[in-house]
């Protein structure tokens, strides 16, 4: 997947290779963790809650950039589109998430992200969660004027960063 991405990045790879490389990475995981004792799985890199902020029905990227944080070791919740603000810190609740993924695609739910980073903060769980955001209009400007930790413009990017945040290998 680390191959894929870098080819993806180049131009080299397009989205449908993408997805059948996730797809597949994702099905033959499955296949081996089927015949391997719980104790040899290993531990996944981070948790994840992913998902797309409220008033946005977009998912296609939210959706690769899960698939490809799965395929990489991440254990991932994708909560889906449309998602109220809450329903993200009550899944990060649920699951001890460390990472969560906030997508917009509209400049008109782009504030549903800053809206989620605030209420981590008003829940007290600002300072033990990694706030990784993107979207069309998203910009690294953006990310850091809401005080998110990451900002990622493709699924490649989102997981190399999400990796060196964690101090995971690459």
């Amino acid at each position: 997947m680390n191959e894929v991405g870098m080819r993806f990045e180049r131009g080299k790879l397009f989205l449908p290779h993408v997805m059948m490389a996730a797809e597949a990475m994702t099905d033959a995981v499955k296949t081996l963790e089927e015949d391997m004792p719980q104790e040899s799985r290993g531990k996944p890199l981070g948790v994840v809650i992913n998902g797309t902020v409220e008033g946005d029905v977009h998912d296609i990227g939210k959706s690769i950039v899960s698939t490809m944080l799965q395929a990489s070791g991440f254990e991932v919740y994708d909560i889906g589109r449309d998602v109220p603000a809450q329903d993200f810190i009550d899944k990060i609740k649920e699951y001890n998430a460390n990472v969560v993924g906030i997508s917009a695609l509209m400049t008109t739910t782009l504030p549903g992200q800053k809206d989620i980073i605030e209420l981590l903060k008003e829940s007290g769980m600002r300072d033990d969660i990694v706030v990784m955001v993107g979207g069309a209009p998203a910009t690294q400007a953006w990310a850091d004027k809401i005080g998110a930790d990451i900002y990622a413009e493709n699924a490649s990017i989102a997981v190399n960063k999400t990796k060196e945040k964690l101090g995971a290998s690459k």
